[in-house]
């Protein structure tokens, strides 16, 4: 908590918001695009971007900008700190050989979900996950599993906060739609997606629940969708998830 207004360092905040405005679907951005992401003006924003250029943390090719791996370094550093992914990884090694699948460790951030852990068994998404990797949690079965763990207030809250702008045609974009699949995973305990992060990806998720009963995380794993109905994901894949889930119980604090 700040104790004066001098304790806060806007330059280093607008940094900040200019590396958070990159996503997995925008990884190349124009000044113009980082101003209009972040609500800097567009000096500002230039300023920010040519010094990430300058200390090695983004290209520059004369037009757009991308981030380095050098900026890496930012999130693995706090990674290396959460016991969570230390803890999760050999599960979800195993579980990905066992089911032949890739398995994922997601936790809540504000609307998205940030993957803490990942056993990429298969390439199913067009896009690159790892470790750090972000997406809505809205339209997403480790999100939906995480929005159902709090109080129905707080998670349409959030989902009114978030861009409901569809990622594919089968996505629901009426917070009632969503509020209604959040209250289905919980009722359920899983979360099931059928299409709406990425066409031809399907995917099942369970929360990670702590010894004390609290939801720390999600735990999911994608399919194909030529290789598995919607309707498929619970018989074929949730009795190995909630194993997991179950062990995972036993020693999480």
């Amino acid at each position: 908590m700040l104790n004066k207004p001098t304790d806060f360092v806007a330059s280093l905040a607008k940094g900040l918001a200019v590396i958070e405005a990159f996503r997995a679907e925008r990884p190349r951005l124009a000044v113009v695009e980082v101003a209009a992401a972040t609500g800097l003006d567009r000096a500002t924003a230039r300023r920010c971007l040519l010094t990430l250029h300058s200390l090695g943390y983004a290209d520059y090719d004369g037009k757009f900008f991308s981030l380095t791996p050098r900026v890496l370094r930012l999130g693995m550093g706090a990674l290396a700190t959460l016991p969570l992914p230390q803890i999760v990884q050999p599960w979800l090694d195993q579980l990905s050989e066992r089911i032949g699948q890739s398995t994922s460790v997601a936790i809540l951030d504000e609307t998205d979900v940030v993957y803490v852990a990942r056993a990429a068994q298969k390439r199913v998404m067009t896009v690159g996950l790892m470790p750090g990797s972000r997406l809505p949690a809205h339209c997403t079965s480790l999100g939906r599993v995480l929005l159902a763990a709090l109080p129905e207030a707080e998670a349409r809250a959030l989902v009114e906060r978030a861009d409901l702008t569809p990622r594919t045609p089968r996505a629901l974009t009426a917070p009632d739609e969503i509020i209604a699949a959040i209250a289905a995973a919980r009722r359920d305990g899983h979360a099931i997606i059928d299409q709406e992060v990425e066409v031809g990806l399907r995917s099942i998720a369970v929360p990670v629940i702590d010894a004390r009963g609290r939801t720390v995380a999600a735990l999911n794993t994608g399919v194909a969708a030529v290789h598995a109905e919607a309707a498929d994901l619970a018989r074929d894949y949730l009795p190995a998830l909630l194993k997991v889930q179950d062990a995972l119980k036993r020693i999480l604090n």
